[in-house]
């Protein structure tokens, strides 16, 4: 799926997909940047883009880690992140992450490497926010303040680890839940079958691709 306003860094030890978009004017936002500042900054500058945002569609650590590196680079450039997953930004962040990677791979010691300082969220968002050309749309279940960021005009939805081509997110770490992620991919499930699905890993896909992937109206 090609769209030249759009371009996929692959990054982290659990290749994390980091999108820059470019929406208008040269503008530009910085969704998920989990690592690898160095070579977010170069494509950005390549590209002679000015980056207003950096959005997360949710908060564990390899989807936020180059934040402060992308923040420090471009002056005026505001973070934002749905609120319920705010305290995984900013100094006291570290040990909600080690939790989540105890979960996740039994070894919290691992943050030690893994570990980047974060700033502080400059914006809060909910359900129904307008930032940049998106539209927030909450979808908890992967974590508490999971969601996703929907370009209503291009028909793009950047949805993190809420849906991917051919599977959803985990919801075994703290916060997760199953119950709420299956409504989230429900919702998502009732919207144009066009809609373009850029997730936080793996390949790019649609809605109307997933639905016909999926039998189980449980999950989709």
């Amino acid at each position: 799926m090609n769209n030249e306003k759009i371009q996929n860094i692959v990054v982290g030890p659990v290749a994390t997909n980091c999108w820059i978009y470019a929406y208008a004017d040269n503008k530009a936002a910085v969704i998920d940047p989990g690592d690898e500042a160095d070579a977010i900054i170069s494509a950005i500058n390549k590209s002679s883009l000015t980056p207003v945002y950096i959005l997360l569609t949710h908060g564990h650590f390899d989807h936020i880690c180059a934040s402060q590196q992308i923040a420090d680079a471009f002056s005026g450039i505001k973070l934002a992140v749905h609120r319920l997953d705010s305290g995984f930004l900013g100094p006291d962040a570290r040990g909600a992450h080690m939790k989540s990677v105890e979960a996740a791979v039994g070894v919290a010691s691992l943050m030690d490497v893994l570990w980047k300082e974060t700033p502080c969220a400059d914006i809060l968002l909910d359900e129904g926010s307008e930032i940049g050309p998106f539209t927030v749309l909450h979808l908890p279940g992967h974590s508490p303040g999971s969601c996703a960021y929907w370009d209503k005009e291009a028909k793009i939805l950047f949805s993190g680890d809420t849906l991917f081509a051919g599977a959803w997110g985990r919801t075994d770490l703290p916060g997760g839940n199953e119950e709420q992620i299956f409504e989230s991919l429900r919702r998502l499930g009732s919207m144009d079958a066009d809609i373009a699905v850029y997730p936080g890993h793996g390949e790019t896909t649609t809605i109307g691709r997933e639905k016909q992937m999926t039998n189980s109206v449980t999950h989709f």
